[in-house]
């Protein structure tokens, strides 16, 4: 039987919701593995967090931790995309519950790390997101791919190829 892109994202997104227990133990661990993988960024470093909504991987104190000797950027959403902002606060609720920084003028092309949260991964380590496609959208127009580290509490991975080319790939995976 051949599982779709969209069945698979139910059965991750269904996985999620049942393994909610724990959460500050697993959110705690995957940020202890984020920071040991981060600490030799510097000043220069431009890195990618994203603000968590529920059900997603907490990374915020290790966004705090970072941004101390780090460039911290947090998407924007801009129509059915998103633009890179500087992390500051105060965080603002937007469309779909997620909290932004305020807009920038700023416009960044490049950033070295992306951090990502996925609901699931195909066998070619491609992302399965929530089915919006922001992320795939906002890669697509980044000249020059970042090292790519998606982040999820517990691994749902299709041992079939799901994904379309657009669809973004990683450079690692980050799971408890």
């Amino acid at each position: 039987m051949c599982i779709t892109k969209e069945e698979f994202r139910k059965k991750c997104l269904k996985k999620m919701k049942k393994r909610a227990a724990n959460t500050l133990y697993l959110d705690a661990k995957i940020n202890k593995r984020l920071q040991h993988l981060l600490k030799g960024c510097n000043k220069q470093t431009k890195i990618l967090f994203y603000n968590p909504i529920k059900g997603e991987v907490d990374i915020r104190k290790t966004l705090q931790k970072v941004r101390k000797k780090s460039q911290v950027f947090t998407p924007f959403m801009v129509e059915k995309s998103f633009k890179m902002v500087p992390y500051r606060l105060p965080l603002k609720r937007k469309k779909f519950g997620i909290f932004e920084a305020g807009n920038s003028l700023q416009d960044l092309k490049n950033i070295d790390i992306a951090i990502v949260p996925i609901v699931g991964l195909d066998n070619n380590f491609q992302r399965i997101g929530f089915g919006k496609g922001m992320y795939d959208r906002f890669f697509g127009r980044l000249p020059k791919k970042p090292f790519t580290i998606f982040v999820q509490r517990e691994r749902c991975q299709s041992t079939k190829s799901l994904c379309d080319s657009y669809d973004i790939k990683a450079d690692l995976l980050i799971t408890s």
